[in-house]
């Protein structure tokens, strides 16, 4: 049982945000034996952050750049030893497509990475995809990547298992509760204060507070160049057995209606598919419109599933979500300079969750040891010259 009295506590490290990296920070700093608190607004898992829908996608040729590879390898890595620590399914390796035209940067980024990299990836046309996979309608002049190895991760039960696992190691987590307030006292101590007027305190702090990571850090002079959008995904009715995961795939696809992602029907729960780009800019703390508020909600995925996917049904449910995006879709992972013993983890730009391991773990790695095994320095919030 987790322990949430913390008043006779002293912590190592505090992390505001249990959601996808707070929560496996807070394991692997926990198994080192870091004495952990972790605060969260709500109780995780949960359907207001970024971890909710049930599944992502994770790939390892990497359309969204090469340098990412390394990243997604080690994080697959850690799912499996994830899924044998909890003893629950986190991974389905089903495969994953990648739609576009030969000329698509995406496309380029997916080749070349499978090329530097050794990973197993098989080119057809869109023709020869129709037949492999019937539920595909594409053109001659499409081109997909199929790289086999990838698959599904189920985000909620990765989210239950680490929380587990790190309150059994020790780590004491706060649920339903916001920080107000955080609190720099030099090189060696930080500490926050709850909306509650809890005042907890330790050696370094976290931040991975999601749409309110830019407003928590914004008082120590730190300005995150991080903009929410509303974002939204569904399911539809799959009767036809061509959306079962022995014959279809997760998928990314570069399309004339925009760039879309979606996943098999995995439990009989429907085709679920997502608008990639495109979305609604909202202010931090604002509420999400529900699904279908907008015309363009419903709209966007039925002009895709039209046009490549004509055999999926009626829409089941549909379901609004956020993206954290930077100008650069990259990630902000870093210490604040100003505040060295703050770490940032945020702007996950709608692809992060499947690298949500081997994040957790250079939190952890870069609080214990300095530095992590994993190159972060492309996520250097010093790209955006914040101070």
């Amino acid at each position: 049982m987790q322990n949430t009295n913390t008043a006779h506590l002293a912590f190592d490290t505090l992390i505001v945000g249990a959601g996808s990296m707070g929560i496996a920070a807070g394991y692997y700093l926990s198994k080192a034996g870091n004495r952990v608190l972790m605060i969260d607004a709500g109780n995780p898992p949960h359907d207001t952050g970024a971890h909710h829908g049930s599944t992502r996608l994770i790939r390892h040729a990497y359309g969204e750049g090469v340098a990412y590879v390394p990243l997604a390898l080690h994080a697959q890595q850690l799912w499996h030893e994830l899924e044998q620590q909890a003893r629950t399914a986190i991974f389905a390796r089903t495969g994953v497509t990648n739609i576009g035209l030969a000329s698509d940067p995406f496309l380029q980024k997916v080749q070349q990475s499978a090329t530097q990299y050794g990973l197993h990836l098989e080119t057809h046309s869109g023709t020869e995809a129709s037949k492999r996979w019937p539920a595909w309608q594409l053109s001659a002049a499409q081109v997909v990547c199929f790289e086999p190895d990838a698959g599904v991760l189920f985000c909620e039960r990765a989210i239950s298992s680490y929380r587990e696992l790190a309150t059994a190691l020790g780590a004491t987590l706060l649920p339903d509760t916001r920080v107000a307030r955080i609190d720099v006292h030099g090189q060696s101590s930080v500490s926050v204060v709850t909306d509650k007027g809890e005042r907890f305190s330790g050696r370094d702090l976290v931040v991975c507070a999601g749409r309110r990571t830019r407003q928590l850090l914004a008082p120590l002079g730190v300005d995150l160049p991080v903009t929410r959008v509303r974002k939204c995904f569904a399911w539809f009715e799959s009767g036809h057995k061509v959306f079962t995961p022995d014959v279809f795939a997760g998928f990314i696809a570069e399309s004339a209606v925009g760039h879309f992602y979606g996943f098999p029907d995995l439990d009989g729960s429907g085709l679920k598919i997502g608008r990639h780009d495109a979305g609604q800019p909202v202010s931090a703390d604002a509420p999400l419109a529900p699904f279908g508020d907008e015309a363009s909600d419903l709209a966007d995925l039925q002009s895709f599933l039209q046009l490549h996917l004509p055999a999926a049904g009626k829409l089941r449910t549909g379901k609004v979500c956020e993206y954290d995006m930077t100008p650069d879709a990259d990630f902000i992972i870093d210490r604040i300079p100003a505040c060295p013993n703050v770490h940032v983890a945020t702007g996950f730009s709608g692809h992060g969750f499947k690298f949500a391991s081997a994040i957790g773990e250079a939190l952890a790695e870069g609080i214990l040891h300095g530095e992590s095994r994993i190159d972060l320095s492309m996520f250097s919030c010093e790209r955006f010259n914040v101070g």
